[in-house]
């Protein structure tokens, strides 16, 4: 069809974080009439390919194109084509040299395709001058939220981290809409030393401003409107929020359980241990698909969790080669007896946990899909960020958003089996207890979060501010792709 949009999808930096969203977003605008191809590698292409085939057998045009990943060029095993794959940082090198050998090939891709935009990760900011080649638009996709790179660009800006007298002083994030203290230490590693990661993040932020649009945000406009119109103002840039997209294209029993990879348990002995438990009664662990804790923190946690006395499902990722045998598996034999707690080892279906009215509340590491899929189920939280922008999230959840409270996790690391810090037991057992019993200020935040997973699913129903953004923005390079020919 001549007026049909044709859209290509770069979600390469290969993280489950930013690629599931990556993927919803792909297949939102297919479910919009849009002609969707997505550029990955075979290991990817498995973690989502069902949900790609279940939406073209519907009618959408849909579809992934797949480029075989330089295994052997770079010295990685076949297979390892994903950070949640890889155990080192000599590993991650490979993976991102491996990502960049393929630009020649994508960049061919694109011109062979004449795509009528391309939609890029962040981490991908030589897209931008791809689409200037084609004289089409290039959509930049954050998966993260408007605080967080508001945050970041603060502290970028005036350095307020440079006026401290050590790690541990507190200092103001000025410009700010609210009053928000850090540390050097809550700070990313490549923000206080300067490295080649921080000239990687300089690019992405000059390439922000050269895209048009210029970004698409996972967010919608009630949870964070203030902080929307200041990354606006501040980069000068429209910006389109049309989130939360897991909201829009996941309603499907099988959408939600095979999301992002296959889960460790059988969805019927999830579903038949949650149904047996009270409303709000059981509390969800879970630190993302890349957090792999040392031994002596998960210990602290397991003893945390027993001392509160409440119920629990927790996923564990254990580091590479250790079972969790010995002290894990008597816990695990203690909780399985007393039908107090669900351990599941590897990926669970996080969102149909989360939805399942069992459910009280999460212990999140604050990353942005997990923040906004527990918003959107209207789940307080506990925060306990790692690395990344999440001790930013930290401070979204628990002084603006006021929907949770911090564990007290206080140093950035991006390997947290490596981080020296541990949180002890009776700080895990104090959170537990404050947000899942009942007090006034836990029942505050249960329903402010109420609040805002009402305030999300307005946002994507018809007139409501994510669907009305999504289709202007569909609109938009409706009319661009018009102008062209």
């Amino acid at each position: 069809m001549e007026n049909e949009l044709k859209l290509t999808f770069l979600p390469f930096f290969l993280a489950p974080g930013h690629l599931i969203p990556m993927v919803d977003t792909a297949r939102l605008f297919a479910m919009h009439g849009v002609n969707v191809t997505i550029i990955t590698t075979p290991a990817n292409a498995l973690l989502f390919q069902k949900a790609i085939d279940r939406d073209a057998n519907s009618g959408h045009q849909i579809k992934t194109h797949v480029l075989q990943f330089p295994s052997d060029q770079v010295g990685l095993p076949q297979g390892i084509e994903n950070f949640n794959a890889v155990t080192s940082l000599d590993m991650t090198s490979k993976l991102f040299h491996g990502l960049s050998l393929l630009q020649p090939q994508i960049e061919q891709l694109f011109q062979d395709m004449q795509p009528d935009c391309i939609v890029s990760d962040m981490f991908y900011p030589w897209t931008v001058d791809s689409a200037a080649k084609l004289g089409i638009p290039r959509l930049l996709l954050y998966v993260t939220c408007y605080f967080s790179l508001c945050a970041q660009n603060c502290a970028q800006q005036y350095k307020p981290h440079e006026s401290v007298n050590s790690d541990t002083d507190l200092f103001l994030l000025p410009g700010l809409p609210n009053k928000i203290e850090m540390t050097r230490l809550q700070l990313p590693e490549w923000l206080r030393i300067p490295n080649g990661y921080t000239q990687l993040m300089d690019k992405i932020k000059e390439s922000e401003r050269r895209s048009y649009g210029s970004i698409i945000v996972n967010s919608f406009y009630e949870l964070e409107g203030a902080y929307e119109e200041l990354h606006k103002n501040n980069m000068g840039i429209r910006t389109w929020s049309v989130g939360p997209v897991s909201l829009w294209v996941n309603k499907d029993v099988a959408d939600k359980v095979e999301r992002g990879n296959k889960a460790a348990v059988e969805e019927h002995e999830l579903l038949n241990w949650l149904n047996a438990k009270e409303c709000n009664s059981v509390l969800y662990i879970c630190f993302g698909s890349s957090s792999k804790f040392p031994t002596a923190q998960l210990i602290e946690m397991a003893h945390g969790l027993e001392a509160s006395g409440h119920q629990f499902i927790w996923v564990v990722r254990l580091k590479d080669g250790d079972q969790g045998e010995g002290w894990l598996g008597d816990f695990e034999k203690r909780m399985k007896e007393s039908n107090r707690g669900l351990i599941i080892r590897g990926w669970a279906p996080q969102i149909l946990i989360l939805e399942h009215p069992a459910i009280g509340a999460q212990v999140t590491h604050c990353g942005s899909n997990s923040l906004l899929e527990g918003v959107t189920a209207g789940l307080p939280m506990i925060a306990w960020p790692l690395y990344a922008e999440q001790f930013y999230l930290e401070k979204l959840v628990t002084e603006v958003l006021k929907i949770g409270v911090a564990v007290g996790k206080k140093e950035w690391s991006i390997w947290a089996e490596e981080t020296k810090e541990v949180v002890k037991r009776d700080d895990i057992e104090k959170a537990v207890k404050f947000l899942m019993g009942s007090g006034e200020e836990a029942a505050e935040m249960r329903n402010r979060a109420k609040e805002l997973r009402n305030a999300a699913r307005k946002a994507v129903e018809s007139s409501g501010s994510s669907q009305s953004n999504f289709m202007d923005l569909i609109n938009g390079l409706k009319s661009l792709k018009c102008a062209r020919n």
